[in-house]
Formats: structure tokens, C-alpha cells, sequence
């Protein structure tokens, strides 16, 4: 009897264990707000942070805000970095000539949001809309005027010193790229248009995907190799939501959300 209690107090154990820790999974982000969801990150354990245009919020797995402070106008896609939060950012005109643009990288402490720095990134000349990072390289990207026929990535070491400007061969893409993420091996790129537009890359930029799918609001990566987009829609109120839902690779479509 008592080897069977001790069996038992050990099942529930392990499988009590493997409900609190079950990975990242399909989640809304808590209230609505008045400028749409711009971009998503994780901190690859157990938080996940929404940029609204003007506010950044914090939450946990399960949805629940751990910090929401106020932004400049505009935030774009966020991603995160040993302990801390980039987004990228556009104080003046998107999809312009060069010299209209006013663009930074923000650099927030990840637990609290507290803003730490800022960083000028001007090479990026029609706005900085979005930021990824890997290698011990950050990549931002942005907007585009209507009659240029590719996109660029620029990329900045872990100082913001302007590294090179990287052609992506994609065509033209509705407004740039608004979200960048690097995951399994390859670089996501989601574009605003109708329909809406997800690139992929190789590791040097070479284009290797173009599909008619939705991640201009957010895609992101998680340690396992889960890919997750974001989604969001104008509520009754005229205000913006935002929610989390996984994705899985297509022949057809590139990714494809699943329940």
C-alpha cells in the first residue's frame, strides 16, 4: 500500500509539472485598444509582449497582464534579448523618399517595460517597422514607397552600429515588411496587401518562399520549434484586439493556422 501511495503522489507529480509548464499555446491578449497590434515577441520561457502602436503590453502564457505601459507613436514589431525588449520604431513618415523617416530601435527592460535607450537607426530611410535578431545580428526592416520592386533588411550589431543593407528579391510588398522573425532555420517576413503577404528566406536573405498568408500582424518562434502568428480585429467599440494562434508548415500556403 504505501508503494502504491508513493507511485501515485509521483504521477501526479509529474503530470501536475506538465500542466504548469506546457509551452507556449493559443492566447488572447487581455482588453482592446485604440491602434492595432503591430507586432508580437516571446522571451522564450513564460511571457509574451504585444505592440499596439502607442502601448506595449506583458503577459504571461495564459493571457494575464504582468506590465502595459504607454509607447510613442509608432512602435512596430518587437523582439526580445537577454532580459530586454527592442521594437522598432518611426517618429516620422512611413513609405516615403529618403529624409521623411525618423527611425529608432527602443530598448525596454523586459520584466517591467521600463524604457532603457534609444538608438537612432536612420539608414533605415522609409521607417523602421520591425526588428528580429539572430546570429549576434539585428535585422530591422520597414517601409517601402510604391515604386520600388524589392525590400531591404538592414542590419546593426548589439550596438546599433550600421552593418549592411541587405536586398530581399521579393517584388514589391504593400507598405514593406511589418514583421520579421527568425525560426527553424529561416527568416519570416510578414507584408501588409490584399491578400496579405508572408516572405521566407535562407540564412543570407536569399528569398525561398513567397505565399498569399497572413503574419503582418506578428510571427514568432519558441524553443521547441513552434511557430506562432498573430491576429487581431476592430472590435463594435472601434477599438483593436489581438490574439496568438499556432501555425504549421503548408505546400500551398507556406504556414497554416491549426487549433
Amino acid at each position: 500500500m504505501k508503494r502504491s501511495l508513493i507511485l501515485c503522489s509521483i504521477f501526479v507529480t509529474f503530470v501536475g509539472s506538465l500542466s504548469a509548464d506546457d509551452g507556449f499555446h493559443p492566447v488572447k491578449c487581455p482588453g482592446a485598444y485604440p491602434n492595432h497590434l503591430q507586432g508580437v515577441c516571446t522571451n522564450d520561457r513564460d511571457a509574451i509582449y504585444w505592440s499596439f502602436t502607442d502601448r506595449l503590453l506583458k503577459t504571461d502564457r495564459e493571457g494575464t497582464i504582468l506590465a502595459n505601459v504607454p509607447a510613442d507613436n509608432h512602435q512596430g514589431d518587437p523582439c526580445y534579448r537577454d532580459g530586454k525588449l527592442y521594437v522598432a520604431v518611426n517618429l516620422g513618415a512611413f513609405n516615403q523618399p529618403a529624409g521623411k523617416a525618423d527611425s529608432w530601435v527602443y530598448v525596454f527592460d523586459g520584466g517591467d517595460l521600463k524604457l532603457l535607450s534609444k538608438h537612432p537607426v536612420p539608414e533605415v530611410v522609409h521607417g523602421a517597422g520591425g526588428i528580429a535578431i539572430h546570429d549576434e545580428k539585428f535585422i530591422v526592416v520597414g517601409g517601402l514607397p510604391n515604386d520600388i520592386k524589392e525590400n531591404y533588411l538592414y542590419e546593426y550589431d548589439e550596438s546599433f552600429h550600421f552593418q549592411k543593407r541587405h536586398v530581399l528579391a521579393s517584388g514589391h510588398t504593400h507598405l514593406g515588411i511589418q514583421t520579421a522573425e527568425y525560426a527553424n532555420g529561416f527568416w519570416w517576413f510578414g507584408c501588409y496587401g490584399t491578400p496579405q503577404v508572408m516572405l521566407k528566406a535562407d540564412e543570407n536573405f536569399k528569398l525561398v518562399g513567397k505565399w498569399e498568408f497572413d503574419c503582418s500582424l506578428g510571427i514568432t518562434g519558441t524553443p521547441d520549434g513552434t511557430l506562432f502568428v498573430a491576429r487581431g480585429k476592430r472590435t463594435p467599440e472601434k477599438l483593436n484586439d489581438g490574439e496568438l494562434l499556432r501555425a504549421i508548415a503548408d505546400e500551398k500556403t507556406g504556414l497554416r493556422v491549426i487549433p
